[in-house]
C-alpha cells in the first residue's frame, strides 16, 4: 500500500484502533499429526473474536521470506518492509531513548558465549541479567577508536547498543553475528567502498571486546548486527490522521514504534503495566499498539509447552481489551517462531480483525489451520492490515467518482 495514496483518502472520525501483537505467534507441530502451539492452546476469547470477526494468515514480507522483528512490525504498521528498510541498530537506539544523530552508525549487539576455539556456543550468553550487562558495557566503552566517538549502552539482558559517531561514517557494514551456533563470529566487512572506515572501526571494537571479556563467563564475546543510520520516513500520525501510542516494554519494539511517530507510553515491565499504560492513554490517542514478547521467547528457547501457556495467558486478558471498546481490534503476530525450529520462520501468521463493520467469515477458532479458510485469505500481505483497520474504523473516503 502506497502511504501517500492512503493519506489522500483519510478522513477524521471518532474511532479507535487497537493492534495487539503476540510476538512469534505462529508455530508448527513438534511431530507429524500433532497440533501447533496455538492449536493446542485453550483460547476461548480469541476464538470468540474469530467467530465475530474476519481471519486469515498474513505474510510479513513475502513467500518463503523469514522476517526479522523490525520488518515484521513495520509491515503491521503499514510500511512495506522492502521499501522501508532499517537495521536493528536504529531501532535499538530509539528504544532506549538514545539521541541518535544523522550520520551516526548504530548496531544491535549481543553478548555471546564462545569456546576456546572462538566458536559461538550461545548467541545470547544464557540471557545474562541486565545488571551484568551494565558491568560489561562499562568495559566495552574503554575501547580506543581513533576517528570516531564510541557509545555502548545497555538495552536489556544480553542485548546492548553500539554506536559510532564521526565524519565520513557509513552504515553499509556486514553483520558479525553468524545467526547460528557452532560457527565463528563473522568479520565485519564494508558492503560499499565508502563504508571501509566504519568496518575497520567495528573490527577494532570487536578485537577489544574479545580481550576485555576473555575472563567473563558466559558473556565472553560480542556479536553485532543490523548496522544502520537514522532514516527520514512518513510518520504514522501524519498518514492516518490519528494520534498513535505504543505500549511496549522491550526497547526494540519501542524503537520501531518511535521510528514511525508513535508516542511511547510508560508501560512497565509486565503485561499488567502495559495494560495500565493503555488504559491511561486511551482518551488522548486513537491508534494503539500493544506488544507481548513472551511467546516469541519461548519459541526461540524451543519450549513448546511454555509457548502454549504464554498464548493462553494473553488470551485471558482479551476481555480487558474489549472492555476498552475499541472500534477495531486486530490480534496477530509479527512473524512465526515455532518451538520446533527455535527461531523465526517464513510461515504465514494468523490474524483476526474484529469491528462492528466487518463481515464475519466461517472461522470459529483462532488457529493456523482454521485461519486458512478466513476472509482475509491464506497468504495476504501484512501491510494490508492498516488500510483494512482504517476502513473498518470509518476513516477512509471513497476512491474516485
Amino acid at each position: 500500500m502506497n502511504l501517500n495514496f492512503l493519506k489522500s483518502l483519510v478522513r477524521p472520525a471518532d474511532s479507535r484502533i487497537l493492534l495487539l501483537v503476540i510476538d512469534g505467534l505462529g508455530g508448527l507441530p513438534m511431530n507429524a499429526g500433532e497440533p501447533s502451539e496455538l492449536e493446542k492452546a485453550r483460547t476461548p476469547n480469541l476464538d470468540d473474536l474469530a467467530r465475530h470477526g474476519i481471519c486469515g494468515l498474513h505474510r510479513p514480507v513475502g513467500a518463503g521470506i523469514t522476517p526479522g522483528s523490525g520488518p515484521g512490525h513495520l509491515a503491521l504498521f503499514g510500511y512495506d518492509p522492502l521499501e522501508y528498510r532499517i537495521g536493528r541498530g536504529v531501532l535499538s537506539a530509539l528504544g532506549v531513548d538514545f539521541e541518535l544523530r544523522p550520520g551516526d552508525v548504530a548496531a544491535r549487539g549481543n553478548f555471546c558465549t564462545v569456546d576456546d576455539q572462538g566458536i559461538v556456543t550461545d548467541r545470547r550468553a544464557g540471557r545474562i541479567s541486565t545488571e551484568k550487562n551494565r558491568e560489561l558495557c562499562a568495559l566495552l566503552r574503554k575501547a580506543k577508536l581513533d576517528g570516531a566517538e564510541l557509545f555502548v549502552e545497555t538495552v536489556k539482558e544480553h542485548r546492548f547498543l553500539f554506536v559510532l559517531r564521526g565524519e565520513g561514517l557509513y552504515a553499509a557494514v556486514s553483520d558479525t553475528d553468524p545467526q547460528v551456533t557452532g560457527s565463528d563470529p563473522e568479520e565485519a566487512r564494508a558492503l560499499e567502498a565508502e563504508a571501509e572506515t566504519s568496518a575497520s572501526l567495528v573490527r577494532r571494537f570487536v578485537e577489544h571486546a574479545g580481550r576485555s571479556l576473555s575472563g567473563s563467563h558466559p558473556a565472553n564475546m560480542v556479536l553485532l548486527r543490523g548496522f544502520a543510520s537514522l532514516p527520514q520516513w512518513p510518520r504514522l500520525p501524519d498518514v492516518t490522521g490519528m494520534r498513535a501510542a505504543a505500549a511496549a516494554s522491550y526497547p526494540m519494539y519501542r524503537g520501531v514504534a518511535k521510528l514511525v511517530g508513535m508516542e511511547l507510553l510508560e508501560a512497565g515491565g509486565d503485561l499488567d503495566g502495559r495494560l495500565d499504560a493503555l488504559r491511561g492513554g486511551w482518551d488522548e490517542h486513537e491508534y494503539f499498539f500493544l506488544h507481548v514478547k513472551q511467546p516469541d521467547s519461548a519459541g526461540e528457547d524451543g519450549d513448546f509447552e511454555r509457548k502454549v501457556a504464554e498464548i493462553e495467558a494473553v488470551d485471558a486478558r482479551i476481555p480487558e481489551l474489549r472492555r476498552l471498546e475499541p472500534d477495531v481490534l486486530i490480534v496477530t503476530g509479527d512473524h512465526s517462531t515455532p518451538a520446533k525450529l527455535r527461531y523465526h520462520s517464513w510461515h504465514p501468521v494468523p490474524a483476526v480483525l474484529w469491528s462492528a463493520r466487518c463481515r464475519p467469515d466461517p472461522v470459529t477458532r483462532f488457529s493456523e489451520r482454521e485461519c486458512l479458510a478466513g476472509a482475509l485469505g491464506p497468504a495476504f500481505s501484512a501491510v494490508d492490515l492498516l488500510p483494512l483497520a482504517l476502513a473498518n474504523a470509518g476513516r477512509l473516503e471513497k476512491f474516485g467518482a
